[in-house]
């Protein structure tokens, strides 16, 4: 498994309604393929930043699968209008 941790960027004074958009997308993620976890953190540092985790079977279940699924353009289509600067994506494996 690893997880895809993408760092989001968006205006602090819309977070309630970006929030509210991600959980709809949501579900366009538990119903692909390979998906495993969803999380959606805010930084306390910095309430313009977001952490959304997602843990794939694979690295291709997410950049190959997801991305080219509808669900990727709902997605997009939901969250994409709050964020301020291009959402800043990698992925990680547990080594210990």
């Amino acid at each position: 498994m690893i997880h895809e941790i993408a760092r989001l960027t968006i205006d602090p004074t819309r977070a309630e309604a970006f929030e509210a958009a991600v959980g709809a997308a949501r579900a366009h993620f538990e119903a692909a393929k390979g998906f495993v976890s969803f999380a959606l953190e805010r930084v306390l540092e910095n309430p313009a930043h977001y952490r959304l985790v997602v843990g794939w079977e694979s690295l291709e279940a997410h950049t190959v699968d997801f991305r080219s699924s509808e669900g990727f353009q709902a997605w997009r289509a939901l969250a994409g209008p709050f964020f301020v600067a291009p959402p800043e994506v990698e992925h990680v494996t547990r080594v210990l």
